[in-house]
C-alpha cells in the first residue's frame, strides 16, 4: 500500500479531552511507531497541541468526532497545520477498534495512507454567514410559532379573525388585536379599525370579532404580541448584517435569485450552506444531498435513513380479475372460435396454464363486452 504522509496524526475527540496518536518513522528503514497521548480541550491545551505537531512537522491530522467537539481543534489548527475532518461512518468497519485509544491510532494509519475522505467544512467567511443566516431561520420559525398560538387561542375565545384575514400579523388584523388587547370589545368599533381593502368586508369582521375575551388573556397576548415585535426587529437586524457580509458573493447571490422560486432569502441559505463553490462537491445528488441533510447531520455523525416499511403483501389464493375492452375494430363478429393444435411430444403430462380464459355470453349486438382473467396463487 502506497504511503502519503511519513508523518501523520489522528485526533479522537470528546467533550473534556482527545486522544491524539502521531504516526512518525522509525529507526529501522520501513518501520513506523506509534504515540498515544491525552490532551484536554481547553484552548491552552489545544494551542500547545498545535505548537507540538508543528515541531513535528507532520503533513496530515486526521480528527473524528461527534457533535460539535471537534469544532474548537479545527479551527485552532485549520490556519497552522493541514487539517482534515473525516466522517465516522467510514471508518467505524474497521476491525480491531475497540476504545479510544485505537481509534486514535487507526485514524493515523489510514489518513498515511490516504484512505480517508475530508467532509466540507466552509471557510470562516462562510461560517459567519452561516451562523447569521441559522439565527435568522430560527428567529422567523419563532415568530410563525408565535401567530400560530394567537390563532389557536384566538379560536378558544370564539373570535374568528383568522378567517377574515389572511395574516394575523397585518396591519388591520394587528390594530384591532392592540384594540383588543387595550380593553376595546365593541365588534364594530374594531372593525373600524380596518384599513386598504379590508374595509370591505366590515360586516364580516363585525360578525368574526364576536367572542369571550378576558383580561387576564389580553395580559397574555400582549405579552405575546411584545415578543413579536421583538422577534421581527431581530430579523431586520440579522438581514442588516447579512447584506453586509454577503457583498463578496453579490455575484453569485444574484444569479441564484434568478432561478424560478428562489428569493434572495433562499439564495442566502443556499451561499451559507454551499461555500457557494460548486466544485466542492463531486456530483449533482451530493449537493443536493448536503442542502437537504446539512440541519441533521454534521462532520463526524453517522446519518442513517429510516427504515422503509415494507410493502403489503397479497395473500396466497387472492384472485384478481382484470377487466378489458378491446377496440371495437377489433371485437370479433361472431361467436369465439377456439383453435386446438396437435399436443407435442411429452406435453400431455404438462399442468394447464394458471390464467384461463373464461368466455362471457355475448350481449346483442354480437360484441364481446370484457374479458376475465382469472389468476390463482399470488398476484404476478
Amino acid at each position: 500500500m502506497d504511503l502519503v504522509h511519513e508523518r501523520a496524526v489522528g485526533l479522537d475527540i470528546s467533550k473534556g479531552d482527545a486522544k491524539v496518536a502521531i504516526r512518525a518513522p522509525g529507526k529501522r528503514a520501513g518501520t513506523f511507531s506509534t504515540e498515544v497521548t491525552t490532551w484536554g480541550s481547553t484552548t491552552n491545551q489545544i494551542l500547545a497541541l498545535r505548537d507540538m505537531r508543528l515541531a513535528a512537522k507532520v503533513t496530515t491530522v486526521v480528527m473524528q468526532a461527534t457533535s460539535d467537539y471537534w469544532k474548537p481543534f479545527y479551527y485552532l489548527m485549520e490556519g497552522a497545520l493541514p487539517v482534515m475532518m473525516v466522517n465516522a461512518k467510514s471508518a467505524r468497519n474497521i476491525p480491531g477498534r475497540k476504545a479510544d485509544v485505537s481509534d486514535a491510532a487507526c485514524l493515523a494509519q489510514l489518513g498515511a495512507h490516504g484512505l480517508l475522505r475530508a467532509c466540507f467544512v466552509p471557510p470562516e467567511p462562510i461560517r459567519k454567514l452561516r451562523d447569521m443566516t441559522r439565527a435568522r431561520t430560527i428567529a422567523v420559525q419563532d415568530r410563525t410559532r408565535e401567530a400560530q398560538w394567537l390563532e389557536k387561542f384566538l379560536e378558544s375565545t370564539g373570535i374568528k379573525l383568522s378567517d377574515s384575514v389572511s395574516n394575523l400579523m397585518g396591519a388591520s388584523s394587528r390594530a384591532m388585536l392592540s384594540a383588543l388587547i387595550g380593553g376595546e370589545r365593541d365588534p364594530q368599533k374594531l372593525a373600524d379599525l380596518a384599513k386598504g381593502v379590508m374595509r370591505k368586508r366590515i360586516s364580516e369582521l363585525v360578525e368574526a370579532l364576536m367572542g369571550r375575551f378576558q383580561d387576564h388573556r389580553a395580559f397574555i397576548r400582549a405579552m405575546d404580541l411584545a415578543r413579536t415585535d421583538s422577534l421581527t426587529q431581530w430579523v431586520n437586524k440579522l438581514t442588516t448584517r447579512i447584506d453586509e457580509a454577503m457583498e463578496p458573493f453579490q455575484t453569485a447571490r444574484e444569479f441564484l435569485a434568478t432561478i424560478p422560486g428562489v428569493s434572495i432569502v433562499v439564495a442566502d441559505v443556499i451561499i451559507a450552506e454551499t461555500g457557494a463553490d460548486m466544485a466542492r462537491f463531486e456530483t449533482p445528488g451530493r449537493l443536493a444531498s448536503w442542502a437537504g441533510l446539512q440541519r441533521i447531520r454534521r462532520p463526524g455523525q453517522v446519518h442513517q435513513d429510516p427504515p422503509r416499511e415494507p410493502l403489503p403483501q397479497r395473500c396466497a389464493g387472492h384472485r384478481r380479475t382484470v377487466h378489458c375492452t378491446p377496440p371495437q375494430e377489433q371485437l370479433p363478429r361472431g361467436p369465439l372460435q377456439e383453435t386446438h393444435r396437435a399436443p407435442r411430444q411429452n406435453e400431455s403430462h404438462r399442468p394447464p396454464p394458471s390464467p384461463r380464459l373464461q368466455h362471457h355470453p355475448e350481449q346483442p349486438g354480437g360484441s364481446l363486452t370484457h374479458l376475465t382473467f382469472v389468476l390463482g396463487g399470488v398476484d404476478q
